[in-house]
């Protein structure tokens, strides 16, 4: 089949990459044609326009438009450069993503009809974003598509609730998929919120997961070989004292993989990796630590000892997807926060049961598999 894929696979973010890798190259191994459609709306990273300026309603809306507008500034001005070609030839090379950008819901309708199998996920594509709300063309709500199959592949809301007044609206973009699935528990009660019933809503891992071998990718020894590899992201809060603690435990160099968004000083010795460099660093690493849900997971994959960190705050409820996925392997108790990060280097010394994790792994595997074939053997009519 020709698979048309839509996820955020043009984000400066290993692990938005990696997720996007992982499933096309399932759909690859498996004798399909799986290719990006290359939707790139504005709101995601630069902002968007604005809203009505003069009303005063707006202003928290507007406020976060033009903060992405500056930040988008800056990255391109003062960004480390080696680091954004690195991503861009990533996309060439393993994502085969090319063609010209599109940005709206229009640009795609001349596009989509050559597909047979249309898919969205993974990634937090279905979080309302305070510029857009739902996007409809991540539900692949698309003008042209009415005769191809639509499905969802492991779409993750990234927090535990959204807010009422998508509910209606997630219901009538939800109810148009000849399949659905999402990453998290918490994204069936969502859904279920929004009157889906239960039954049609399928849970199932990460394409991270799915694909669950990197080796082509991370085979090449790093730099970064006998070392403590942070990746934090969104804030250093408690991972840089949990990583500093690890560090200091093992008596090793800890090293830091910068975020294109970072805005904090670098914990340890800042390193500015291309994708597959990242890779190659926490792979071959003796420890990792990380906040991040992809770190955590390229973590398991590849048997690496770990710590995950929470996020506090006001982040909080985006712990749900690291929570999730460590209660699946039964690996919970590597999960520190601001309150336990005292414990963290006793963590050090209490071995994983890789053959364990990897049994949990399999089944995980097999439920995505499942999903996948049950909707993409062959092309059903509407």
């Amino acid at each position: 089949m020709k698979v048309g894929l839509l996820t955020y696979h043009f984000s400066d973010n290993y692990g938005a990459l990696y997720q996007a890798f992982g499933l096309r190259q399932w759909f690859i191994d498996r004798g399909h044609d799986a290719e990006f459609i290359n939707y790139h709306p504005s709101y995601v990273e630069e902002g968007g326009p604005l809203d009505r300026p003069w009303k005063p309603s707006l202003w928290r809306k507007n406020a976060t438009i033009a903060y992405m507008w500056a930040s988008h500034i800056q990255r391109n001005l003062l960004g480390d450069r080696a680091q954004k070609r690195g991503f861009e030839a990533f996309r060439r090379t393993y994502l085969g993503a090319t063609g010209r950008r599109l940005k709206t819901a229009e640009d795609l309708g001349s596009v989509v009809g050559r597909y047979d199998l249309l898919v969205c996920g993974s990634d937090q594509i279905w979080n309302p974003s305070i510029q857009r709300g739902l996007d409809p063309v991540y539900f692949l709500a698309i003008p042209g598509s009415e005769d191809v199959r639509k499905i969802a592949y492991a779409p993750s809301f990234g927090r535990t609730s959204i807010e009422s007044e998508h509910l209606g609206e997630l219901h009538a973009l939800a109810s148009q998929l000849d399949g659905i699935s999402v990453r998290e528990e918490t994204g069936l009660d969502i859904l279920a919120d929004a009157g889906i019933s239960p039954e049609r809503v399928h849970v199932v891992p990460d394409p991270t997961i799915l694909l669950g071998n990197f080796d082509m990718l991370a085979r090449k020894k790093a730099p970064s070989d006998e070392v403590v590899f942070c990746y934090a992201l969104r804030t250093d809060e408690v991972i840089r004292d949990v990583a500093g603690r690890v560090a200091a435990k093992l008596e090793l160099p800890l090293v830091s993989a910068r975020s294109s968004r970072q805005r904090w000083s670098d914990i340890g010795e800042g390193i500015s990796p291309t994708p597959v460099e990242w890779l190659q660093s926490l792979a071959n690493s003796a420890f990792v630590v990380s906040n991040s849900f992809h770190g955590v997971a390229l973590s398991v994959i590849h048997r690496k000892p770990f710590i995950a960190v929470k996020l506090p705050g006001k982040r909080a409820g985006m712990n749900a997807r690291v929570e999730n996925l460590l209660d699946q392997i039964g690996l919970s108790w590597r999960l520190v926060d601001a309150d336990d990060a005292d414990n963290a280097a006793k963590l050090v010394d209490m071995q994983i049961d890789w053959d364990a994790v990897g049994s949990k792994l399999t089944d995980l595997r097999c439920t995505g598999e499942l999903f996948l074939q049950s909707q993409s053997v062959t092309v059903a009519p509407r």
